[in-house]
C-alpha cells in the first residue's frame, strides 16, 4: 500500500507540471474579431475545445433540422480548421436539440460528417437555445495532430 501511494505521488509530481505548463490559446475565426465574452474555441496542448455552434444563418435561414445540423457542423468544421485540426480528429461532441422528435433528422445529417468511427456523443433535449428558431447546437472536442 505504501509503495502504491509513493508511486501515485511520483506520477502526480511528474504529470502536474506538464498540465500546468500547457498554454491556452483562444481560437478566433478568420474575419472575426475577438469577443470578450465568447471564444470560438480554445486550444490547450494537443486538444481543441470548440464552443457550441448553432445552425442558424441570417442570410438564408433554414427551419429544418437537417439544414440546421449541417450548418452547425460546418461551423464546427471551421473552428476545427482554424485551430489546426479536422473533423476526422473529433473525439467527443455534445448535441443540444429543442425537440426530441428531431433526433432522427439530426442523426442522419450528423452521420454525413462522421461516416466512420464517429466520436463519442451525448445528445440532450433542452427547453430552448440562445437564438429564437434555433433547433440544434453542437459543441465538439478534437485532438490536434503533432
Amino acid at each position: 500500500m505504501r509503495t502504491s501511494v509513493r508511486s501515485l505521488l511520483t506520477l502526480i509530481a511528474i504529470t502536474v507540471p506538464g498540465i500546468a505548463a500547457a498554454q491556452k490559446t483562444v481560437i478566433t475565426l478568420p474575419g472575426a474579431t475577438a469577443n470578450p465574452n465568447l471564444s470560438a474555441g480554445i486550444r490547450v496542448g494537443d486538444m481543441l475545445y470548440a464552443s457550441g455552434q448553432l445552425g442558424m444563418a441570417r442570410a438564408a435561414p433554414d427551419s429544418t433540422i437537417e439544414g440546421q445540423t449541417r450548418l452547425a457542423l460546418e461551423n464546427v468544421k471551421t473552428v476545427m480548421e482554424a485551430g489546426g485540426t479536422s473533423m476526422a480528429n473529433v473525439v467527443k461532441c455534445t448535441v443540444f436539440l429543442t425537440r426530441q422528435s428531431d433526433f432522427q433528422g439530426m442523426n442522419r445529417t450528423y452521420r454525413e460528417y462522421f461516416p466512420k468511427d464517429p466520436p463519442a456523443r451525448s445528445t440532450v433535449v433542452v427547453a430552448a437555445l440562445v437564438a429564437a428558431g434555433a433547433l440544434v447546437e453542437i459543441e465538439c472536442m478534437a485532438v490536434i495532430p503533432k
